[in-house]
């Protein structure tokens, strides 16, 4: 089995690409490496990377057809797994231009090649924003999710329904996982605890946004790739299958923030805001549909991961 993976120098393409590969996957990773954020990391990634035989880099930008047909010609696979996105809540508010190039018209793209190839299977990453303001607790995959409240959560809904049209029309299965704040080693420099690491060390102050009012469902990097790994082996009849990928477990911010400064040594300096645009006051994943069919469930809570985080962050940074 050889799988295309899309975004394979981000955050989470990277770790899956080492997953597979040390599975004995062959696995071709694709990635345009833009600059939203440090483009250093990514090539570090993908460095990683290079020490696996059955690994084998392209980079490209899928958002570009020519490009993407070129990628589909010229490489041997026969499932996809697209991780390749534009991330973020607030940057869609700001660059929505660039959220619908990335988000929507490559995913267009994307589903054309996959057609005309004719893929055996289609994995592709939504996300838990497009829950919006649900009130219903836990976040379930059966509840209606018409009511997205950014732009970012909006290309993915778009998605979703993109990708039970094709799987509808042309018969080939497709599986959309709905990623619930993915953190670890190796992470994105955009995320809050990133952001909040680097600020923490350097003594500078760290917005908490709505005074710390709200709850994230973390879900840890590995149990992640878990999951995926777990999902592709699993049967793959001609469906279309959305699941949860998260925790079950909400942290409070203040509580989160709590943790990260135990890990570090060192108290945060905090700057309370007010709530901002397009965010929700919590998530909350039901990941029961994963367990039932995998028999695995994200199980690493929050004091473990972010021990792990930090402990990577100041080793590859080099900060004491």
């Amino acid at each position: 089995m050889k799988y295309l993976i899309t975004g394979a120098a981000g955050f989470i393409g990277f770790h899956l690409s080492k997953k597979f590969c040390e599975a004995g996957i062959e696995v071709i990773g694709a990635d345009n490496i833009n600059p939203y954020y440090d483009t250093n990391l990514k090539l570090a990634r993908l460095d990683e990377l290079k020490h696996f035989s059955n690994f084998k880099f392209v980079k490209t930008d899928i958002a570009e057809v020519r490009e993407l047909e070129k990628l589909f010609c010229e490489n041997d696979f026969e499932h996809v797994i697209h991780l390749a996105a534009q991330p973020g809540v607030r940057y869609s508010i700001t660059n929505p231009s660039e959220s619908i190039r990335n988000n929507v018209n490559a995913f267009f793209n994307l589903l054309e090649s996959c057609k005309e190839k004719k893929i055996k299977s289609l994995v592709f990453a939504s996300s838990s924003s497009v829950y919006g303001n649900n009130s219903k607790i836990p976040f379930s995959v059966n509840e209606n999710v018409d009511h997205p409240v950014s732009l970012y959560a909006a290309t993915k809904k778009s998605n979703e329904l993109m990708a039970y049209t094709y799987h509808h029309l042309y018969k080939f299965p497709v599986t959309g996982l709905r990623f619930f704040t993915v953190y670890g080693p190796w992470g994105r420099p955009d995320m809050a605890y990133f952001k909040f690491t680097q600020k923490i060390l350097n003594g500078e102050k760290i917005d908490v946004y709505n005074h710390g009012n709200m709850e994230r469902d973390f879900t840890y990097i590995d149990d992640v790739t878990e999951s995926i790994y777990r999902l592709v082996k699993t049967e793959m009849k001609n469906e279309y299958r959305i699941f949860n990928i998260g925790g079950e477990h909400p942290v409070n911010l203040l509580h989160f923030i709590e943790t990260l400064e135990e890990c570090l040594g060192k108290k945060a300096v905090k700057n309370l805001c007010a709530m901002q645009p397009g965010d929700v006051l919590i998530t909350c994943s039901d990941s029961s549909e994963l367990s039932n069919l995998t028999g695995f469930k994200p199980e690493i809570r929050i004091e473990e991961g972010l021990k792990k985080f930090t402990k990577w962050y100041l080793e590859y940074y080099g900060k004491t």
